[in-house]
């Protein structure tokens, strides 16, 4: 395995990791406003995914990362072509982060009210712009053979990413319905599981109307050496069971099958990508490959050296967080946010 492969592997897993985790927290933040009655279930919600949220996002700052250091040319050329969405996640995600320090700072409900609809916006906003993004990942951007992004903004609103956009925001929020039946008890529970099932149904169709508009519009299929007629049936497959675990109430592997869905599609896009980072579809030769859009062997064998050191911490410390704040979150326990 060279180093590009390996760097690409690398980024594929951190990007993996944060959808997994920042999309149940995402999740939980969309449902904010529709989970609770008054003040106090809405801190309890918002206290399940308190001690998770920033550092469920360390995963997308160490993928990011990656991508400037290892693939700088892909960064740039992304970047560029996403310029905008981009600047509207991060105001998002700049909102969000700061309800959830400022929420509680004071007892005026317009104050929190505002705020409470920062976590709702800036969760919402990314859930549904990271699934437009990966779509044209594999659809093809307007890339010329100087690595430059000649199209618009409506060329990233096609249909086919708007579609995965809306799948990518329902399976979030299934997501996090599931992790709410999780962490609360009592009456938020059972709308939390309420919400779940009444959320698989248009998640599991979506998705699946994804997978086969996929075959038509990508090469997915054919990339990955796979019949066009045959989808990757994982994803589908762990979403179809999370039903039948929600009517036993097992969350748990309720929660489990919604995070193999979302991992199993991620790995899938990166797979039907491989050794492409970003597709051209003005030429498949102008295509942004791990070969033409690296750093140098010598850059990568630096890099390799300091993720051998640092992934780990991030999985101890992230393992660490999720076993130290395991318990369930009740309307009587002590409310940080």
């Amino acid at each position: 395995m060279d180093l590009q492969t390996l760097w690409f592997i690398v980024i594929a897993f951190l990007f993996t990791g944060f959808f997994v985790l920042e999309g149940f927290d995402f999740g939980v933040g969309i449902l904010l406003p529709f989970m609770s009655r008054d003040d106090r279930e809405r801190r309890t919600v918002i206290n399940t995914i308190g001690p998770f949220w920033d550092g469920n996002e360390v995963w997308l700052i160490a993928a990011v990362s990656g991508m400037f250091a290892a693939f700088p040319d892909w960064y740039a050329t992304l970047f560029s072509a996403l310029y905008l969405p981009v600047v509207i996640m991060i105001v998002a995600l700049i909102f969000r982060g700061a309800a959830f320090e400022f929420r509680s700072k004071r007892d005026n409900p317009a104050w929190r009210s505002f705020w409470d609809w920062s976590i709702f916006g800036g969760s919402l906003i990314p859930a549904l712009l990271w699934g437009v993004a990966l779509a044209n990942f594999i659809r093809g951007v307007p890339v010329d053979g100087s690595m430059n992004y000649t199209g618009a903004l409506l060329n990233l609103a096609n249909p086919y990413a708007l579609l995965c956009g809306i799948t990518s925001l329902l399976i979030f929020t299934l997501h996090g319905a599931i992790f709410l039946a999780l962490k609360t008890t009592a009456d938020l529970q059972k709308k939390a599981m309420s919400f779940a099932k009444k959320l698989w149904a248009p998640a599991t169709l979506l998705c699946i109307l994804f997978m086969a508009s996929t075959g038509t519009e990508t090469d997915l299929f054919s990339h990955l050496g796979i019949n066009p007629g045959v989808i990757p049936v994982f994803s589908v497959l762990a979403l179809v069971s999370v039903i039948f675990l929600l009517q036993k109430n097992a969350a748990g592997w309720a929660f489990a099958m919604t995070s193999i869905a979302i991992a199993f599609s991620t790995i899938t896009i990166f797979m039907a990508l491989y050794p492409r980072l970003l597709v051209s579809n003005l030429n498949p030769a102008w295509s942004l490959t791990i070969y033409n859009s690296s750093a140098s062997d010598y850059s990568l064998s630096l890099l390799s050296v300091v993720a051998l050191i640092f992934i780990p911490v991030i999985l101890i410390c992230q393992w660490w967080s999720y076993r130290v704040f395991r318990q369930r979150i009740t309307v009587d326990s002590k409310l940080e946010y």
